[in-house]
């Protein structure tokens, strides 16, 4: 595996993006699940290649969206 190849750096930028904003909105509405969803998505951009950390970050996404869905 190629670990500097342009689909891992595209994917790595794209989701830790996504995982900045999480953990700010997180952080600002002092709640820590998105804050914990941001950090799991942050981990999984520099871990990870680049198919399995999209399907970790949409999972991470879908986890925040269901945690916050059922009121925690």
């Amino acid at each position: 595996m190629d670990v500097w190849s342009e689909n891992f750096l595209l994917a790595s930028v794209f989701w830790s993006g996504v995982a900045g904003g999480y953990m700010l909105y997180g952080k600002k509405q002092k709640s820590w699940i998105p804050f914990t969803g941001g950090a799991v998505m942050m981990g999984a951009s520099f871990f990870m290649p680049a198919l399995t950390m999209s399907l970790v970050c949409i999972l991470a996404m879908v986890g925040v969206w269901w945690f916050l869905k059922q009121g925690y």
